[in-house]
């Protein structure tokens, strides 16, 4: 697996769709409401994912699949023209709804709402990447801990080589038709998008992430996020 560091232009061809699953009930922050939905200095997650996407300048439209009954009211605090459905219970759903609400879609992003500080940036150099003709791209980081495999019982069967391992963030990006493709041949729930598309038999590319694309999954990484945006911190 290597890490792309110089991005190829990112200025023509295609229609790119990005879309955002917020459909999800996880209530790991301890806020009581679902992540996406959480405030982070008077804008959701879900808002602030947008905004990049949009940001980025590289973007046609933005669909966001979120629970069926937040639907209208996430739809009156999203910018104009940004596209609301309904999700499905698990993220492959979601993800699913938004592919079939964005048929004309050449390219598609699949971004996480919790990855609400992503660069735009970052959004663009995916995008770039496509265009250039790879067929899946996905942003990644090397990865600082040691990992260990585990049996049920938490016995360590086996110690992966580090320097082949990678965290991946998003946004995911694909030529459209792989991606379709690839959802319509699983029925598998999965958490990765890239996944999907590799049991296809697709190349998927992966280009240098960001440190700010962490996702803000724990309160601690609201935290984070918290003092990342404090403009006092930021001065």
């Amino acid at each position: 697996m290597n890490i792309v560091n110089d991005p190829v232009d990112a200025r023509s061809g295609g229609r790119v769709v990005a879309l955002v699953p917020a459909a999800g009930q996880g209530t790991r922050l301890g806020e009581g409401i679902p992540k996406a939905f959480v405030a982070l200095r008077g804008r959701t997650l879900l808002e602030r994912a947008v905004s990049g996407l949009l940001d980025s300048g590289v973007v046609d439209e933005v669909v966001v699949i979120v629970p069926e009954e937040r639907v209208d009211e996430v739809r009156a605090d999203l910018p104009v023209g940004v596209s609301v459905v309904a999700g499905g219970a698990e993220r492959t759903d979601s993800v699913r709804a938004g592919i079939e609400a964005a048929p004309d879609a050449d390219l598609l992003l699949v971004h996480d709402a919790a990855r609400a500080l992503t660069p735009p940036a970052l959004i663009a150099r995916v995008v770039a990447e496509l265009r250039a003709g790879r067929e899946a791209v996905v942003p990644a980081l090397p990865v600082a801990d040691t990992i260990k495999t585990v049996d049920l019982l938490g016995v360590v069967v086996a110690t992966p080589e580090r320097s082949e391992l990678r965290a991946v963030q998003t946004p995911q990006g694909f030529d459209a038709a792989l991606l379709r493709r690839a959802y319509a041949g699983s029925d598998v729930a999965a958490t990765d998008d890239a996944g999907l598309v590799e049991r296809v038999g697709a190349k998927v590319r992966t280009i240098a992430g960001d440190p700010l694309a962490f996702k803000i999954t724990t309160p601690l990484d609201l935290a984070l996020a918290r003092a990342l945006t404090d403009p006092d911190t930021n001065e």
